[in-house]
């Protein structure tokens, strides 16, 4: 499934004639792995009340996403459960035809021995794909006859979507290429021969899996963008009928109410992340000190102790601050029974003080695991430099400073820079669970502002622009960030 050269493993080179299914076979996989995670690309959507933004990996996994909208006709009996359970059971078979397919593109780049054998897996997910496009059809069938049945067929809204034909056409393109590549390249004779594929290939492939993940989280969200052209309420649809250019955009900015809103969060973002950015150096200090240590179970045992905060949620972190610090926790119970004075503060539903706690918690939290990095890069220094400055007469103080710290400033800058990039991104959680009545004006972030009013308030338009707004902001600033870089260390990180 990759655009690569076509110079085959073992200097073996494939002429024109047997590179062009290759190439066909290898692109029709890519853009059928792709399509599976692309909505208007679902061949599962048979039905209008189906949600237009559920994929085909979606209608595979998740039940409620295909009767979201089926309530009152499931429970008027115009359609069987049983024919929701056969098009899940089809949407996976599908998928299934097309991982089979992957697997091939994937062998495709070995030699010839491996080749051979991969294309053996899209002779046989191709069919595969085409047995669940016909679980589809089936499905679809059963439908439209209970539905005109009940004569319901209009409320059931039947359709057959195009990316069944879509489907289609991959199945037929991948058996129709796979087995013109098949039937092309030779068998190998020697037997003594394994299947093997160069280095740089082995190298993408194991890089494959962290491209794809990184493509459906970070960069198939990017379709969801639509929303902040359309009026668009949730479990509604969008078209030409609630389409309204950029009023959310404008309405960002004209509002007084909203304006007001969002110069209130930028301040409460801007000052934590500055916070943050201005402690930043707490975890190379944290990894010098622990560097220094003499005894190696200690050190591990710090290290460990320290980075085991990272692994724990913030519910459970606000749930250890409710032991501690709540009406009736530790704090106020200490003072009461021990120092006999009468104390009953909620420290939590109080404001004061809400940006440096949350800075101490975050702290709490992250410390140790950031400090990984920078442990990792003392690690890699030359040892010859701290044992020549110690026959130069520097002590331990002078080697931190002339040495360790120089070497770790390359690693921090990066990281800084990182941080000024993401200035606008302090995430949601932390905020979420320690937010309340009295603290929200001053503890509200930018990111938990889009979470309120798009799933708090039901506006995911305007909670889009917001949203958009961040990400280009973030964008502009890592490239400021970088020539800043640039100009100042000669150095860049992209």
């Amino acid at each position: 499934m990759a655009f690569a050269s076509q110079r085959a493993p073992q200097g073996e080179r494939l002429s024109l004639g047997r590179r062009l299914p290759l190439w066909v076979f290898r692109a029709a996989a890519l853009l059928a792995g792709i399509a599976m995670f692309f909505p208007p690309a679902n061949p599962g959507r048979i039905s209008e009340k189906i949600n237009a933004s559920a994929s085909l990996f979606t209608n595979g996994v998740s039940y409620g996403t295909i009767t979201n909208s089926m309530g009152r006709i499931l429970r008027s009996q115009w359609i069987q459960d049983a024919d929701i359970t056969l098009l899940m059971i089809a949407c996976v078979v599908v998928m299934l035809g097309v991982i089979l397919c992957g697997v091939g593109g994937c062998m495709s780049l070995g030699n010839r021995k491996m080749r051979r054998r991969g294309f053996l897996f899209p002779l046989i997910g191709a069919p595969v794909m085409a047995v669940g496009l016909a679980l589809i059809r089936l499905s679809y069938n059963k439908m439209l006859a209970h539905g005109e049945e009940v004569g319901k067929l209009d409320k059931i809204g039947m359709m057959i979507p195009g990316g069944f034909w879509a489907f289609c056409a991959f199945a037929g393109l991948l058996f129709l290429t796979a087995l013109i590549a098949f039937l092309t390249t030779e068998k190998e004779i020697d037997p003594a021969v394994k299947m093997e594929m160069d280095e740089k290939y082995r190298l993408f492939l194991m890089m494959l899996p962290v491209i794809v993940l990184t493509f459906i989280f970070a960069y198939l969200p990017i379709w969801g963008w639509r929303f902040a052209f359309f009026d668009y309420i949730p479990g509604g649809s969008i078209g030409a009928d609630n389409y309204v250019g950029f009023k959310w955009f404008s309405f960002l900015f004209s509002d007084p109410a909203t304006t007001k809103d969002l110069v209130r969060v930028l301040r409460n973002t801007l000052i934590m992340s500055g916070l943050g950015i201005a402690t930043s150096w707490l975890p190379i200090a944290f990894a010098v000190l622990l560097a220094e240590v003499r005894s190696t179970k200690f050190q591990r045992f710090v290290q460990t102790f320290t980075t085991i905060p990272n692994f724990i949620s913030w519910v459970l972190v606000y749930a250890i601050a409710i032991c501690i610090f709540s009406t009736d926790g530790f704090i106020n119970s200490f003072l009461t029974n021990v120092m006999h004075t009468a104390a009953n503060t909620n420290y939590l539903q109080i404001a004061d003080h809400t940006w440096l706690k949350m800075l101490l918690w975050g702290t709490w939290k992250g410390v140790g695991w950031s400090a990984i990095v920078y442990i990792a890069g003392i690690a890699g220094i030359d040892q010859q430099l701290y044992e020549a400055a110690k026959v130069d007469g520097a002590n331990r103080f002078r080697c931190i400073w002339h040495i360790t710290i120089p070497g770790l400033t390359p690693t921090y800058m990066v990281m800084l820079l990182m941080s000024i990039a993401g200035i606008l991104s302090n995430g949601m959680e932390q905020y979420l669970v320690f937010s309340n009545a009295m603290n929200k004006d001053v503890i509200e972030v930018l990111d938990l502002y889009v979470y309120n009013i798009g799933i708090g308030q039901n506006r995911i338009s305007l909670s889009t622009v917001v949203g958009i707004s961040k990400s280009l902001i973030g964008i502009t600033l890592l490239f400021a960030a970088n020539g800043i870089s640039k100009t100042i260390r000669g150095e860049s990180i992209i």
